[in-house]
């Protein structure tokens, strides 16, 4: 009986070569894009928080900016607060006592008892000032208390780092004013320096500008935004 071979021709060494460069060429364009859906998700979600941090802020500066010069007891003589003494105020500048591009304080009365007369300062958060701390990249929010005539102060960072371990947004407002002021006319009115137009605001403008302080992975930078909202401080214009 005569045998057969039968002749098997396998892959030759430049083809296995060929084959597996093939592979990793298919497995490296898999890998780029999940690399890239990862960025591109984690860029989308700094941006959202970014947002949302902003927008937060811009919203309660704006909630209490427009509850300024609200107060019951506007026949008492003083009935105005000077924030840095708890004394008496200026009553021409009624409830927004201090104003300038970089920072304001404003003053409501929130008291709901209607068995004395309401006195600023005697409850939380009736007594607020912002503050644009360009060295920190913060903005803060300060609250005053009155207690005997004497003040105590309770500041807190309202957008910004609060220390090395909280990751969040950087204010870098720099040349952007954080607030800007205008008349009844529209015409913006200067007040830093110049603290008797006070009583002449009618709106007031408040803009932030900030960016990530990660960097957004999918171009190496800082992801900056702006915000901005106008403010009408219905009672600061009331005539009584």
């Amino acid at each position: 009986m005569t045998g057969k071979r039968i002749h098997q021709r396998g892959f030759t060494l430049v083809e296995t070569i060929m084959a597996i460069m093939i592979a990793l060429m298919v497995v490296g364009a898999i890998w780029t894009a999940v690399v890239a859906g990862q960025r591109s998700s984690s860029g989308v979600e700094k941006k959202v928080s970014t947002t949302q941090d902003a927008r937060s802020a811009t919203d309660l500066m704006a909630m209490e900016i427009r509850m300024a010069s609200h107060n019951r007891a506007l026949a008492q003589a003083t009935p105005w607060v000077d924030p840095d003494t708890c004394g008496a105020g200026i009553a021409a500048y009624r409830g927004i006592q201090r104003a300038s591009s970089t920072g304001m304080t404003v003053e409501m009365d929130l008291s709901t008892d209607t068995l004395t007369v309401p006195v600023i300062g005697d409850a939380d958060n009736e007594i607020i000032a912002y503050a644009y701390d360009a060295e920190n990249r913060r903005v803060t929010r300060s609250m005053t208390r009155c207690n005997a005539g004497v003040p105590t102060v309770l500041t807190q960072t309202l957008l910004g780092p609060v220390n090395a371990t909280v990751k969040t947004v950087n204010v870098i407002n720099g040349a952007v004013p954080m607030f800007r002021y205008f008349n009844a006319a529209g015409t913006e009115l200067v007040l830093d320096g110049h603290p008797e137009v006070i009583p002449q605001i009618r709106r007031i403008q408040i803009a932030l500008v900030v960016e990530s302080e990660e960097s957004d992975p999918t171009t190496g930078q800082p992801r900056r935004l702006s915000y901005s909202t106008s403010v009408i401080p219905r009672n600061h214009g009331v005539v009584y």
